[in-house]
């Protein structure tokens, strides 16, 4: 029904219009009302961020807790961290590229698991998703104004905001590129990657 043409109706009374306005105002979510404005830029990107955000998590949840201090060792897997130790180093990485984009301190030495105490399964699925978190929300504050501000430190180098972005999704992409193979090595098939099971009516 069209909204504007309502009153042209044949016995359609103004009272009648005004309770149908009122009535399609109140079925729109309050938080729809209040909602921030993204900028198309922010949330295209903010659209893959969010996406290896999903498979990411699931990813480190599919993986059972006495399975965390598990590390290839056959085949040339000298020195890889465990997945454990790569869940906690994407997180800490999070922190650190978007700190670097707001000019905030990042944390120290994310290559080596960084300051966070979290260890079991439990603590490292809550600092990952907190990292996931907060840079969401700043990448959400870019424009095509600041996208191109000077950004950067020793986790993204010398970059822009959008650049240090950017940097983050594929950061965190490569390494669950990297645990998708723990997970296998360990009989487990990635959600991402499970077949959604077959309806009644495709099985008959």
């Amino acid at each position: 029904m069209n909204l504007s043409t309502l009153g042209q109706e044949e016995g359609t009374s103004p009272c009648l219009i005004a309770m149908f306005a009122v009535a399609v105002s109140l079925a729109i979510p309050a938080r729809a009302v209040g909602q921030e404005h993204v900028d198309p830029m922010a949330a295209t990107v903010a659209e893959w961020f969010t996406g290896i955000e999903e498979s990411f998590i699931a990813l480190a949840e599919a993986m059972p807790a006495e399975k965390y201090e598990f590390k290839p060792t056959n085949g040339a897997f000298e020195g890889v961290r465990t997945f454990g130790e790569q869940v906690k180093h994407v997180a800490c990485n999070n922190f650190a590229m978007f700190n670097e984009i707001e000019k905030k301190e990042p944390p120290q030495s994310c290559g080596a698991g960084g300051p966070s105490p979290a260890r079991t399964k439990a603590e490292l699925l809550a600092y990952l998703r907190d990292s996931f978190a907060y840079a969401d929300r700043v990448l959400r504050t870019m424009t095509p104004a600041n996208a191109l501000e000077p950004a950067g430190g020793p986790y993204g180098g010398k970059s822009t905001r959008l650049g240090l972005t950017t940097a983050a999704v594929w950061h965190a992409s490569d390494h669950y590129g990297q645990l998708v193979m723990y997970l296998r090595m360990n009989g487990i098939v990635p959600p991402a990657s499970r077949r959604a099971p077959a309806s009644p009516a495709s099985s008959n």
